[in-house]
């Protein structure tokens, strides 16, 4: 059973792409997934996560290392200006100001805790990356607001206070719960963090179908700016990412984690804050899109990454049978 639930937590993003294709024509079949369904869909995520942590996980993002320090300094320089720059350059604001607002929401989100799952499967660093998805975490409760206020705010207008208090509710409640059940009731979790990870797998897809499904009239309809926007944005986090992290002479595997989790957005976030902090709006969209995006992008390099590695193997042994 637990091979199973692997294999379908791993298959996400196939998931998030057969869910969201689905949305576009079907919209009714994910629609009735919103409102107080996607806060506890989030809080679920959120909790998941904290179910994997120990109060020791905290001494080691005290102590971080190098690799985790530049990760989660590239997440909130990397992303925010791409962001910025992407809604910029394909003038999202002329279209709707709020689709460049939700565009830079995402931008600003911590990373998100699919990436755990990408890292694992491009055979990189995963300690390395469930240590800068938990510091990025709790780092945004400070940071999503205030770089949102800052670049979004001239489009529209941002309560940065509902903003960082949205985050608080979602994010920090959810992962403490978490981690005093993992403390004080290590029998409870253990026995749901094996299926945890599915719950979560389930919950970002209908979160991600929802949002798609219900604006799907505006997806077909607003052109090719609205699904480049958060391609251009994912793909320039995972190429930086992985350059920044090299330049600096970070080993390999660290190197992919970086990319990976620089890339990968914590998209459910973004799209519950976008839906408090914009209602009525267009802004969750751009966040609904880009969970797909990333979603994709990241596998596909997890799969190059691990066949480039499966083939350094095959040639390593051919050498030595030669010798």
């Amino acid at each position: 059973m637990s091979r199973l639930f692997a294999f379908l937590t791993a298959a996400f993003p196939l998931w998030i792409l057969i869910c969201s294709g689905i949305a576009l024509v079907v919209p009714e079949a994910f629609t009735w997934f919103r409102g107080g369904w996607i806060v506890w869909g989030l809080g679920v995520i959120m909790l998941g996560m904290g179910l994997t942590l120990t109060f020791e996980d905290f001494k080691s993002v005290v102590k971080m290392p190098a690799a985790g320090i530049i990760g989660v300094i590239c997440q909130f320089v990397i992303m925010p200006a791409m962001g910025w720059g992407v809604a910029t350059a394909l003038g999202l604001a002329k279209i709707d100001p709020s689709l460049a607002a939700g565009l830079i929401l995402v931008a600003c989100c911590p990373g998100g805790t699919a990436s755990n799952v990408i890292t694992y499967l491009a055979r990189a660093n995963v300690a390395l990356s469930v240590l800068m998805t938990t510091a990025s975490t709790f780092v945004a409760i400070a940071l999503t607001p205030l770089l949102t206020k800052w670049l979004a705010g001239a489009l529209v207008e941002v309560d940065a206070w509902k903003l960082c208090l949205d985050t608080v509710k979602v994010v920090l409640l959810p992962v403490l719960l978490g981690l005093l059940l993992n403390r004080y009731v290590p029998s409870l979790s253990r026995k749901i963090s094996p299926v945890s990870p599915l719950i979560s797998v389930i919950a970002i897809v209908l979160i991600v179908a929802s949002i798609i499904g219900q604006n799907h009239t505006l997806i077909l309809g607003s052109g090719w700016r609205l699904l480049a926007a958060p391609a251009l944005l994912h793909l320039g986090g995972f190429g930086l990412g992985y350059v920044v992290a090299k330049l600096l002479r970070l080993p390999e595997a660290d190197a992919r984690t970086v990319s990976i989790e620089v890339g990968m957005q914590n998209s459910g976030l973004g799209t519950h804050l976008a839906t408090k902090s914009f209602p009525g709006t267009a802004a969750p969209v751009p966040c609904a899109i880009s969970a797909v995006y990333h979603s994709l992008i990241g596998s596909l390099l997890a799969g190059y990454w691990r066949m480039r590695r499966q083939g350094t193997r095959s040639a390593s042994n051919q050498d030595t049978c030669g010798i």
